[in-house]
């Protein structure tokens, strides 16, 4: 009740502060490199600058007349769009005009500018194509490990209207022949949507991101893949006519640089930084693989990366640390004979549930949703480390406890038997009184009053110890319970604190008994001597057994208890020892009560003394003499 939604409340307050964002994306990243591949888009091409190329023509930048001859080749083929992601905002060349030329001749050819702000330095666009009004922003945004995983639609100049960005206009100049119409969506007029595709505007709380800058319209980068996902040719072959006639019909072109010495890199989620077997990504194939992102979700109902709200995700991590305590605290109910069991439930439940977490999380990704894995996580271990030392504390109480109550009655063989069985006779954390069958044995030397005024007090209490010591240990040997010394008496009970429930087991411990008493009858004789030698008194003993039901459980307040058994049974056993002391007995003289007898199945021998109304009882009881041998 307390430590759920205590452990979610901290992991909540620590995700909050940023501690878990680089763990988050970490694990988006992973979800990429996860995915299956998927298909190419064919609607895209790229054609890049690259090393070699830049080595043929001599010279970078590539000079206007080159660009211009590059561009008209592909104007041949009849492509959708064409986006120039090469800065000219200043002619480069001797010959400048063929481009501008080309330029006021290509309405569907977009060129790019930087707009920069606070941090980030601005290139200014052509200004033939800005004044045709076909320039959008090539901006790229990095998050704080460098990576790509968002995406600007519009930005936000410091002075003017938004500017979409290179990838949306491709995508709306290509869309515009399907007869997909850009439109505020209608689940909020400040969203853009296409078709049935709704691009909500990124936050800075959303996902795993906390106080992320949000500036402009963003989206969250739903990358079809590495680096190579998308058909790619290079300049040369291009002006050389190296390439299919139908190359570029109906297509999105993007030119570009890919020559490394340019640096126009950038890593992606793709990117690892472990392994460090991918590569780094063009610059021109992110805004392929954003250009991509917009279309297939207006044309193929490819999913958008969406997230939960705040409140969803604080109920997403509370309802793990709910799961993480529940499985915890369920363990410590398993029945004591299976207590590794119950060790490894809690940890290989807590195991499979996180596997569960990282499993579902990566199907609700493949299906568009980014989902909080770490915090959950974390949730999920915390709550059950939380549950998992409370249990140990709570047990070691327990355990205290139990041991204080039975590390006087029983040997440690035993006291661990009861522990392990705990479940059995613990209620709520405390010994409940509990019904049981049981046999119970009582012991008292025959005129010990006399031989304490005749002997001096600490030879008494030495002599008295000597006895105990041999009798009690004889109670353990025969796995008995000891209840408590009365001076030169000794209760013992056979069959608690671990009840027996059968009526075998109910008969063995009656037979327990009864062997004790036999064997301390011969305890005794061997002591008898040795205390003649010693010159110490002899002594006689009386023994009482009775069988039947009766309460066992602790008794005492908080700051003592002891563990001990009431009820008629015990009287009983009690009377049958104090029965008729005037009587000759020899060294030993056991009475047991009928139940006792009839569990005993013959194996002692026994006589009738008869029907005798026992001191404090209304009903007469047969009492049986065990015969010693």
């Amino acid at each position: 009740m307390l430590a759920a939604p205590c452990v979610a409340g901290l992991v909540i307050a620590v995700r909050l502060t940023g501690i878990l964002q680089l763990l988050e994306w970490s694990a988006l990243d992973l979800f990429f490199q996860m995915r299956p591949p998927e298909p190419r888009d064919d609607r895209i091409v790229i054609v890049g600058i690259s090393e070699s190329d830049i080595e043929e023509v001599g010279t970078w930048p590539i000079p206007d007349d080159v660009i211009a001859q590059l561009i008209l080749k592909l104007k041949e083929q009849k492509p959708r769009a064409i986006g120039l992601d090469i800065y000219r905002d200043l002619p480069v060349g001797d010959d400048s005009s063929r481009l501008t030329k080309v330029f006021e001749t290509t309405p569907n050819l977009i060129g790019v500018t930087v707009v920069g702000g606070d941090d980030r330095q601005g290139v200014k666009p052509n200004p033939v194509l800005n004044e045709l009004g076909q320039v959008a922003a090539s901006d790229l945004i990095l998050d704080a490990d460098g990576k790509i995983r968002r995406g600007f639609l519009f930005i936000d100049p410091n002075e003017g209207e938004a500017l979409p960005t290179l990838s949306l206009q491709l995508a709306l100049l290509y869309l515009d022949v399907e007869g997909v119409i850009p439109k505020n969506a209608t689940v909020n007029p400040n969203y853009l949507q296409l078709n049935d595709a709704v691009f909500v505007r990124f936050r800075g709380n959303d996902g795993g991101y906390i106080r992320t800058q949000d500036i402009g319209y963003q989206i969250l980068v739903n990358f079809i893949g590495p680096r190579n996902s998308f058909e790619m040719v290079s300049m040369m072959d291009v002006l050389a006519g190296r390439i299919p006639d139908n190359f570029a019909r109906d297509r999105i072109v993007l030119i570009g640089s890919t020559a490394a010495s340019l640096h126009d890199y950038f890593t992606s989620p793709y990117h690892s930084s472990f392994g460090g077997t991918s590569t780094r990504t063009s610059g021109v194939e992110i805004h392929a693989n954003l250009t991509s992102q917009i279309i297939s979700a207006a044309l193929d109902d490819r999913a958008l990366i969406k997230v939960w709200p705040d409140w969803g995700e604080f109920l997403w991590i509370l309802g793990w640390a709910i799961l993480g305590t529940t499985l915890a605290w369920v363990g410590r109910y398993i029945p004591g004979k299976y207590a590794y069991f119950s060790v490894s439930w809690t940890t290989i439940s807590i195991l499979l549930s996180a596997i569960g977490l990282i499993v579902g999380s990566f199907l609700a990704f493949l299906a568009g949703w980014w989902i909080p894995i770490v915090p959950a996580g974390i949730a999920l271990a915390g709550s059950a480390i939380s549950i998992t030392g409370y249990i140990a504390k709570s047990e070691t109480e327990e355990h205290q406890m139990v041991m204080n109550l039975f590390q006087r009655h029983v040997t440690p063989k035993v006291a661990e038997a009861i522990w392990q069985n705990r479940n059995q006779i613990l209620t709520a954390g405390e010994l409940q009184g509990q019904e049981v069958m049981a046999t119970v044995l009582f012991t008292d030397l025959k005129g010990f009053s006399t031989i304490a005024e005749g002997m001096d007090p600490k030879m008494l209490m030495a002599w008295l110890n000597e006895y105990m010591r041999v009798m009690a240990g004889i109670v353990l040997e025969h796995n008995g319970a000891i209840d408590k010394f009365i001076g030169d008496a000794i209760m013992a009970v056979f069959g608690v604190p671990i009840p027996s429930t059968t009526q075998e087991a109910i008969a063995t411990d009656a037979q327990q008994a009864v062997k004790c008493a036999v064997a301390m009858a011969e305890a005794l004789k061997s002591l008898n001597e040795q205390w003649k030698s010693q010159g110490k008194p002899p002594v006689a003993m009386r023994v009482g057994i009775a069988t039947g039901m009766l309460v066992a459980g602790s008794l005492g307040s908080n700051q003592r208890q002891d563990y001990t058994v009431i009820g008629d049974t015990v009287n009983i056993a009690a009377r049958l020892e104090s029965l008729d002391k005037s009587m000759d007995y020899g060294i030993c003289r056991i009475l047991i009560a009928e139940e006792t007898c009839r569990y005993l199945f013959d194996e002692f021998e026994t006589r009738l003394m008869g029907s005798i109304t026992l001191k404090g009882r209304k009903q007469p009881v047969n009492v049986y003499q065990v015969l010693l041998t």
